[in-house]
């Protein structure tokens, strides 16, 4: 379920299914980088100001799903317009600062972004520009990466598949509207 928070700025209606902490895993495979699978945690968060900031840090997983280190980790900004057009400001750890532009599907959670800018410290490994795709699909939030390199065509090179996470704050503000007169034993709850 989409929840529209009553302090959401009225122009980023549009974008609220993007709106929470989410989780999951994907595939990371690109030549040149080790091909791997990894663990994501994304937040899209807002202030009551016309833009949804975005964070997202990765990590490579081992074959029993255990963390075994940092992959990657981007921050940004996202707005849309009147026109259901996605602009998006993005910085990358490895040095890269992204700016995306793109569309929100008719009628259906999806968005399609591809980067119009693209500015590297010289430290930054080679890149050229992208594409992404993300879906709101069944409550959960899947995306797919394309990137390009002087050396490499566009090319599909992460995806990953998120659910729907709880924070801490979520969990205290739930505990704090629970009623005074709850069950103690949980099962007299459910009868």
């Amino acid at each position: 379920m989409i929840e529209i928070p009553s302090d959401l700025h009225k122009d980023l209606v549009p974008l609220a299914f993007l709106l929470g902490h989410w989780a999951g895993a994907g595939v990371h495979d690109f030549p040149g980088s080790e091909k791997c699978n990894f663990g994501q945690e994304v937040a899209f968060t807002h202030d009551g100001r016309d833009f949804l900031e975005y964070r997202s840090h990765t990590w490579v997983l081992d074959s029993d799903g255990n963390k075994v280190r940092p992959l990657e980790s981007e921050h940004g900004f996202w707005r849309i317009d009147s026109d259901r057009k996605v602009e998006v400001t993005m910085t990358r750890d490895d040095g890269v600062i992204e700016i995306w532009y793109g569309e929100l599907a008719d009628k259906k959670p999806q968005i399609d972004l591809v980067t119009d800018a693209v500015a590297r410290t010289a430290g930054s490994r080679p890149y050229s520009g992208g594409k992404r795709l993300y879906g709101y699909v069944k409550s959960d939030l899947m995306w797919v990466g394309e990137k390009q390199t002087p050396e490499v065509s566009l090319r599909p090179y992460m995806s990953a598949h998120l659910k729907k996470a709880v924070t801490p704050e979520e969990v205290e503000r739930w505990a704090k509207a629970l009623p005074d007169d709850m069950p103690d034993d949980g099962i007299a709850f459910f009868k």
